[in-house]
């Protein structure tokens, strides 16, 4: 740094020759004659303190700039002076100390917010709300939230914030959140994952400035209470939104606070909160009645009292997911079917529930006259009898999903099919369904669209061939999982599908073979976009073939763990109709090098190409289709 000469509180000139002998400190002068040189101060020009001798080679000064010793108060009412978010996003990157002055300063207390607000016609773009900040693992830190609450307010403000911390000892605490409540007043969502050492303090700062909130996500946060919910409660009325998970001391007091003063509330998703009882569910159902229309329930500590709640209060309720209440009995659920208080709900996910029965299933049937999508997880006392009294009973059914239902066999699956119009039947797991042939006569189910039937051992060819006379309207079939079906078994089904096949998923399917590829480009080929091929070990390049030939549409394609060779390839590329996206060759061992050419020539229309553990297929090969194909995301 130059020295500072004749310094007088103003930069004067110093008459005599100069002090620098270098060029980079000449640089600093410019010379107006021979005897005079003019000192030109740097951008932050330093003050002498210290006392010093004119005429000698060494000066005695500071190093410290003026700035730097100025007292916070001072720079704190500096800050506050600042025009707008760029100026103080430029002061937050000079030291860690004006940061921590910065986001001190709350954003009504700056002096170009106090102007908007006393300016009607003056509109401010600072606190709209556009930008989303994710922070996750060790880039959650209170560093990073304190710069992303200096550095947003500038851009269009802070309208959602995710943080997916940890358990580490830099993680996010109170201070971090604090300084987002400050500088974030814009702030509508936030989600807060994992973050132990955040409390009731950081989570009663956003709820004092950040009114506009609508969104809560709590997960695993045990150091959150009903006092920090309380504050959001009371100081956020615009909520609509709120999921709480894994947060152990939060109870009914919390919920029982948000269903009074968060009239908005349109979803609540309360899961593993053992604190959360029947008086907290109760208050919150019966106060937002008329708004709320999503609702989650799951392992929390509620008997028959609060399923009698949902079924009379939940009038605008319209997707309802219940797991694992295990306190609540058949009468329970009998009692919800009957109030007849759900008739606007569409959705119902039941899981895990054991209260759930043949008698219970049939009275929430009756009672949701408008339900449309049904599933059942594990729910072990449910038997064909209810499930077809069910089927009955609800009248406007489009969809049921059953999920290890034990008790249900193929029976019970035909006869939902013969009794209600469902467009999609989804059967998983479910070890009761054997493979048992039917003669009886069955009405059709013309409006079934979707079919599918995943890892359940006793499904097969007899079971195929009732569907294939009962929905002749297929176009969504999968039956993934099903090791016992042949050749014999799925050709009367894909022979009987009048409309087109559009989805086949056959993946695990180990025992079908060509013929079944042939029939199905010769007779859906025109309609056929996806087809899933995976572990069907006995597909040949035959398969290759007849696809390249027939399916005009087809843009979804899986034969991974085949086995198709280089001379399939070579068929598809050929296929000047294909317009394939995805393709899939994984575990293909027999497609070798060779196939870069063809595969180049796909790549023209791939969106994804998957080469995992094709051992012929040399990392020289892959690094070209990686140049080559540019808009390709290439697994290998």
């Amino acid at each position: 740094m130059p020295a500072l000469v004749n310094y007088g509180g103003d930069d004067d000139f110093y008459s005599g020759g100069s002090f620098y002998t270098n060029s980079t400190d000449l640089g600093r002068l410019c010379s107006i004659s021979s005897q005079v040189d003019v000192y030109y101060p740097p951008r932050k020009r330093a003050r002498i303190t210290a006392p010093f001798v004119v005429g000698e080679t060494l000066f005695e000064q500071s190093k410290q700039a003026s700035i730097d010793v100025l007292p916070d108060e001072c720079l704190f009412e500096i800050f506050k002076r600042l025009p707008g978010g760029r100026e103080r996003s430029s002061c937050a990157c000079v030291s860690r100390h004006w940061l921590m002055l910065l986001i001190s300063i709350r954003k009504g207390e700056y002096e170009s917010s106090k102007a908007v607000k006393e300016n009607t016609d003056s509109v401010s773009d600072e606190d709209d709300g556009y930008l989303t900040r994710c922070l996750e693992g060790k880039k959650a830190t209170d560093m990073r939230l304190a710069a992303v609450a200096v550095g947003t307010s500038g851009h269009g403000g802070l309208g959602k914030l995710s943080i997916r911390g940890s358990s580490s000892s830099s993680g996010v605490t109170n201070f971090g959140l604090s300084a987002i409540a400050r500088g974030c007043p814009s702030l509508k969502a936030l989600s807060l994952w994992n973050v132990p050492r955040v409390g009731d303090e950081g989570l009663s700062e956003i709820a004092k400035e950040c009114h506009l909130l609508e969104k809560l996500d709590l997960c695993q946060c045990p150091s959150f209470s009903n006092k920090g919910l309380i504050a959001i409660a009371e100081n956020c009325p615009n909520l609509t939104s709120l999921s709480i998970e894994s947060c152990p001391k939060i109870g009914n007091e919390g919920l029982q606070a948000i269903g009074k003063l968060c009239p908005k509330l349109q979803s609540v998703s309360i899961k593993d909160c053992l604190l959360v009882g029947d008086h907290g569910v109760s208050s919150l159902l019966s106060s937002t009645s008329s708004v709320l229309s999503k609702v989650k329930f799951q392992g929390l500590n509620i008997t028959d009292f609060s399923l009698a709640v949902i079924g009379h209060y939940g009038k605008s309720v319209t997707n309802l997911m219940l797991s694992g209440l295990e306190n609540v009995s058949e009468k329970g659920f009998w009692v919800m079917g009957n109030a007849q208080g759900l008739q606007k709900l569409v959705s119902l996910t039941i899981t895990s529930c054991r209260g759930v029965t043949d008698v219970s299933l049939e009275a929430m049937g009756k009672g949701c006259a408008n339900l449309r999508q049904m599933c059942l997880r594990w729910c072990c006392f449910i038997s064909d009898d209810g499930l077809v009294a069910f089927a009955k009973s609800a009248g406007s059914l489009e969809s049921l999903q059953l999920e290890e239902c034990n008790r249900i066999t193929q029976s019970g699956t035909i006869g939902v099919l013969s009794n209600c119009s469902l467009k999609s039947l989804t059967v998983v797991k479910c070890m009761g369904i054997k493979d048992i042939s039917s003669e009886v006569p069955l009405s059709c189910c013309n409006s079934l669209k979707s079919f599918s039937v995943r890892n359940c051992p006793g499904f097969g060819t007899a079971g195929l061939a009732v569907v294939g006379r009962l929905c002749p309207q297929l176009q969504h079939v999968d039956l993934s999982g099903l090791c016992g079906i042949t050749d014999a078994g799925l050709l009367p089904l894909l022979e009987s599908c009048e409309a087109g096949l559009v989805k086949v998923n056959l993946s695990g399917c180990l025992n079908i073979t060509d013929k079944v590829v042939l029939a199905l480009t010769r007779l859906h080929g025109g309609t056929l976009e996806l087809l899933n091929l995976d572990g069907c070990r006995r597909i040949t390049d035959a398969s290759l073939m007849a696809i390249a030939e027939s399916c005009v549409f087809l843009s979804d394609l899986d034969v991974s763990r085949s086995a198709v060779t280089d001379s399939g390839v070579a068929a598809l590329s050929c296929a000047e109709q294909l317009n394939l996206q995805v393709l899939s060759f994984s575990g293909c061992s027999r497609v070798s090098n060779k196939s870069l050419p063809s595969l180049k020539k796909l790549g023209k229309t791939l969106l994804g190409l998957n080469l995992q553990h094709c051992n012929s297929i040399s990392g020289r090969t892959v690094e070209l289709l990686v140049e080559t194909l540019w808009k390709c995301d290439i697994l290998f």
